[in-house]
């Protein structure tokens, strides 16, 4: 691990930005053009402390999560990221397998998008990064682990994966998740780790199992769907689907369907991240 130039590394990073491109909102009297450093904590979920020590050169050696963690707060390109994790002592990610980290591009696309709910995916489904309005429609994505972080694991295992969506619309939200894994599957073959999903899906569920057998290929691009929010009731989206060259991740983007859901949208926010309902998981739990 290279103290110093770890933290000379963060703390020009940290000045290089300007608020506005993280979603924040300028002031007139602040006295840097950069992040403080309490900004890049609260984006990065961390303590104000550890990010003081960072920069100081004193703090222990950094894991990959709270480095992936950094690496988006400070929306460092892919070769910015890598130098980051060469600097505090660890591998890089692989540039194969599943990407773990949100591309910086999308990541700045999400600030930019503001009030419009917003994803970054995987391609197997893993939320990666939302924006605040995803988080005020759907809640923290981004706190499962273990299998749980696939969203088609999630949907076939779990009664609260699909109680989000209208009854009568859970068979097609089913049959179009397991086209959408058959096709990564196809440009992933003999890729372990979603070898390892798909033998895991057969295992535990009877639906995967009859709609995997159907062999349906078709790759998730724009839809409309309704969203039954605990808060607000049912939302109406147009989901757009952008995917990146590589088709390793993807941009989800979410727009009301109608004026109804448009003012229920306005009602989230309003509302906050304060008011969830028992039951429903506030950022950072899980």
């Amino acid at each position: 691990m290279e103290r110093e130039q770890l933290a000379d590394f963060l703390r020009r990073r940290r000045e290089a930005i300007r608020p506005a491109e993280v979603g924040l909102a300028g002031n007139p009297r602040r006295r840097t053009s950069g992040l403080r450093r309490e900004e890049v904590a609260m984006l990065a979920g961390m303590s104000v402390d550890y990010v003081v020590r960072l920069e100081q050169g004193r703090s222990s050696q950094p894991s990959t999560q709270l480095l992936g963690a950094l690496a988006r707060a400070l929306r460092l390109s892919d070769d910015e990221r890598d130098h980051l994790f060469h600097l505090a002592g660890h591998r890089p990610p692989p540039a194969d397998g599943v990407a773990r980290l949100a591309r910086a591009g999308l990541m700045r696309m999400l600030d930019l998008l503001g009030d419009t709910p917003a994803l970054v995916l995987s391609d197997l489904g893993e939320v990666l990064a939302q924006n605040r309005a995803a988080l005020l429609m759907a809640g923290d994505l981004t706190r499962f682990t273990g299998d749980r972080r696939y969203l088609v694991y999630r949907w076939f295992t779990e009664d609260a994966a699909r109680a989000v969506h209208l009854p009568e619309d859970r068979e097609h939200q089913a049959r179009q998740m397991v086209a959408d894994l058959r096709a990564v599957a196809g440009r992933r073959a003999g890729d372990p780790t979603v070898a390892r999903l798909i033998e895991r899906l057969q295992a535990e569920s009877a639906d995967f199992r009859r709609l995997w057998a159907e062999h349906e290929v078709a790759v998730r691009r724009a839809s409309r769907k309704t969203l039954l929010n605990p808060r607000v009731g049912p939302l109406v989206m147009d989901c757009e689907t952008l995917i990146t060259p590589d088709q390793r991740q993807q941009l989800l983007v979410f727009t009301p369907g109608d004026e109804e859901t448009r003012e229920r949208l306005d009602l989230l926010r309003v509302l906050g991240l304060e008011e969830f309902p028992t039951g429903v998981a506030r950022p950072g739990q899980g």
